[in-house]
């Protein structure tokens, strides 16, 4: 794997980010001004109460704008201001469940956000401007799922069948059209913008508050001294570490820049197969770390559809980026429990996330697996 840690490459390098304020855009808003880089970030406020966005003070590392992607006439201003070189897109309405209660919303924050970023992407380099590369962070789930014991590949059939999944699929087909419409590859050293998209597993880590995840539902179980509910537990989903596929956004982002036309694609990041893993395993997992008496039980809900099988090949991530996991399921949920313990204590969670970021980057440099 590429060294991401002391990469002269994002010293100075304006990056426009959406979804900042996220559980993951906070992550990489921490690493990118780690790392040297000049962040704008775009969002419609902080999703949760508490976040590690605030925890961290990342108001205060980065040029924080407010705003809803659904605004096109302020997103567009705010990618003008920017400047960026680089664009990465993860403002989403994320979660499966709240799509059932919000389908339009999820659609109109999904689907047209994407396509007003992109637009003001293609506006704002017709103008002069100097963007290069352009990451849309989508989901595993934007695949035609048919559950199979073997990992979805890049060209397999997009779709989803709750409002979430369908919506990230459609995301897709927005980005492939742009791409082959204004950024097409065989034209390259006309327009000089790489357009990829990235495809994550169930992403986990410390700062993680959101409804509905099974993570966050465990801690905030566990800090209240109250039994983990959980509502599937033989669900098998590709676990990872937030680091992980951030690791491999940072990759691809810097390989748009300077390779443009070879990586203009669609990558997936995810664990390695043995970390794929039912529900039911993790909660355990995770009970066991944080002894104390921790425990669970079936919670027994509605029927809205969730995948009962999910996993992704990430061959093509690993051969033609360089890029590979680093931690082990049980050595994420570790530091995962260790972040949760150390919020628990009130120890100063940038520098505790800090710390975590520079472990990641060791194992990343010496290339091992943890």
């Amino acid at each position: 794997m590429e060294e991401v840690t002391s990469d002269p490459f994002w010293l100075g390098k304006k990056v426009f980010l959406t979804g900042h304020t996220g559980f993951k855009g906070a992550w990489l808003s921490l690493w990118l001004t780690k790392l040297g880089a000049s962040v704008t970030g775009y969002s419609a406020g902080v999703p949760t109460k508490p976040s590690l966005f605030e925890l961290a003070g990342i108001s205060r590392l980065v040029n924080s704008v407010d705003g809803d992607v659904r605004d096109r006439s302020k997103l567009t201003a705010a990618l003008a201001a920017a400047d960026p070189d680089i664009v990465i897109h993860m403002a989403a309405q994320p979660l499966v469940r709240e799509s059932y209660r919000r389908p339009v919303d999820t659609y109109e924050t999904n689907v047209l956000g994407t396509l007003y970023l992109l637009e003001a992407a293609r506006t704002w380099n017709e103008s002069g401007g100097r963007i290069k590369s352009i990451v849309n962070v989508t989901t595993d789930k934007c695949y035609d799922n048919k559950e199979w014991v073997w990992g979805y590949r890049e060209y397999e059939p997009l779709g989803g069948h709750d409002p979430y999944s369908n919506s990230k699929a459609c995301s897709e087909l927005v980005t492939h059209a742009y791409r082959s419409s204004f950024f097409p590859i065989g034209a390259y050293e006309r327009h000089g913008v790489g357009v990829a998209t990235a495809r994550a597993g169930n992403v986990i880590g410390g700062g993680d508050w959101a409804e509905d995840r099974l993570l966050p539902d465990c801690f905030r179980a566990l800090l209240n001294g109250e039994a983990i509910p959980i509502r599937h537990p033989h669900s098998i989903r590709p676990w990872q570490h937030v680091l992980e596929p951030l690791s491999g956004y940072l990759l691809l982002a810097k390989k748009l820049y300077l390779e443009g036309a070879d990586f203009a694609q669609s990558w997936n990041f995810g664990p390695n197969d043995t970390d794929a893993r039912p529900v039911e395993w993790i909660v355990q997992h995770i009970c066991n770390i944080w002894g104390e008496g921790a425990s669970y039980h079936v919670h027994k809900t509605d029927n809205l559809h969730e995948a009962a099988y999910l996993k992704l090949d990430c061959s093509k991530a690993k051969s033609a980026l360089g890029w590979q996991p680093r931690w082990s399921l049980e050595t994420a949920l570790s530091h995962i429990t260790e972040w949760m313990l150390a919020y628990r204590s009130g120890e100063n969670m940038r520098q505790f996330s800090l710390k975590q970021i520079e472990v990641y980057e060791a194992a990343a440099q010496g290339g091992s697996s943890l």
